[in-house]
C-alpha cells in the first residue's frame, strides 16, 4: 500500500482530506503542518505520495520539491491563480476548490502509477559495482584454479551457496576468497 502525507497549513483542511482518503481506503501515514514536518516524515518512509498545500509558515511547495527524496511523488492542491509562470512542472495538481471525486481519482491513479514503477525496478537486475564485479571475478578464478571448475560453474557454485546461506552473491565470493587464500 502507497504511503500519503497530507500537508496542509491549516490543520481543519490536513485532517479534512485525511478524512476523505482514509474513507476511500487510502494509508494517509502523516498529517502536516509545516514543511519540516514533511520533511522529516519522508525520512522514514520508502517512497510515497504528499498531498500539499502551496504554502506553509516555513516554506513554500517548492521548498518540499527540492528536498523531496527519491521515490516520492506530489500532488499539489492549490488556487491556479498562484501560478503566474505556469504550471509546476513533474508533478500532479488539482485546483482549489477541490472536488472529492477529483481527489479520489487523482490519488488513486497516482498510487497505481507508483506500484507500477516499483515493480519495474523489482524485476531489473541489480547493478553491481566495479569493485563487486572483481570480488566475484576473484573467487570464480580462485574455484576455476582450485577445483577445476569451468567459469559456469564456479558461478553456479557461487549462486547456490549465496541462497543456500541467504547471502548475496558478493558476500558468498568473499567468504569463498578468505576460505580458500588461508
Amino acid at each position: 500500500m502507497t504511503n500519503i502525507i497530507v500537508a496542509f497549513s491549516k490543520l481543519e483542511d490536513a485532517k479534512s482530506i485525511k478524512n476523505i482518503l482514509t474513507r476511500s481506503g487510502f494509508q494517509v501515514v502523516a498529517v502536516c503542518t509545516s514543511g519540516a514536518q514533511v520533511l522529516n516524515s519522508m525520512e522514514d518512509l520508502n517512497g510515497g505520495i504528499i498531498v500539499s498545500g502551496y504554502r506553509f509558515a516555513d516554506m513554500l511547495y517548492q521548498g518540499i520539491c527540492d528536498d523531496m527524496p527519491r521515490g516520492f511523488e506530489m500532488l499539489l492542491v492549490a488556487s491556479p491563480g498562484r501560478f503566474v509562470g505556469g504550471m509546476p512542472q513533474d508533478m500532479m495538481f488539482l485546483p482549489m476548490p477541490l472536488k472529492v471525486h477529483d481527489l479520489v481519482n487523482t490519488v488513486e491513479m497516482m498510487c497505481r502509477s507508483q506500484v507500477k514503477r516499483k515493480r519495474k525496478m523489482r524485476q531489473q537486475p541489480a547493478k553491481r559495482s566495479e569493485e563487486d564485479r572483481q570480488v566475484l571475478l576473484k573467487a570464480k578464478e580462485l574455484l576455476m584454479d582450485r577445483n577445476n571448475m569451468t567459469e559456469t560453474e564456479a558461478h553456479r557454485y557461487i549462486q547456490k551457496c549465496s541462497m543456500d546461506n541467504g547471502t548475496n552473491m558478493v558476500e558468498t565470493a568473499q567468504m569463498v576468497i578468505s576460505l580458500i587464500d588461508i
